[in-house]
């Protein structure tokens, strides 16, 4: 005769206590986490009724006055901007591959527009064909 166990071994995997550790390591790396502030140039976009989101590329030029010009956080005058972009496009070139060549250029509203279009020059003249103006969205009043 066989006998049956009355009681049945019961596996079961037990989550609050896995659930509870997450969530204080949640916390923790909140609470830990220190936001950076890093320094910036204050610029005042021009406004523009069309604007609209663009995709972010890894350049992005800032132009502040005749002589602060950045290429991402570097600062460069015109020519010093031109040799810059030109050693970016050898790298591409050195890559040999087909890279549609996009950058975000940013200005201050007071700035000459014979400054941004001489940008603008040697950014074609480097190759890059698709250039986004950063502005900001017009605010009805």
């Amino acid at each position: 005769m066989k006998f049956q166990r009355q009681m049945k071994p019961q596996v079961r995997i037990d989550l609050v206590p896995m659930i509870d550790v997450v969530f204080q390591l949640v916390i923790f790396f909140m609470v830990s986490t220190t936001f950076i502030v890093t320094p910036g140039i204050g610029l005042t976009f021009p406004a523009a009724a069309t604007a609209e989101p663009v995709a972010m590329t890894r350049i992005v030029i800032t132009v502040a006055a005749r002589d602060e010009i950045y290429l991402n956080k570097e600062e460069h005058s015109i020519q010093s901007l031109n040799d810059r972009l030109d050693e970016i496009k050898a790298e591409d070139e050195a890559r040999e591959e087909e890279i549609k060549r996009t950058i975000i250029l940013e200005g201050d509203k007071d700035i000459p527009y014979s400054l941004l279009v001489e940008v603008l020059d040697i950014l074609r003249q480097n190759g890059f064909t698709g250039v986004n103006l950063r502005t900001r969205e017009l605010q009805n009043e």
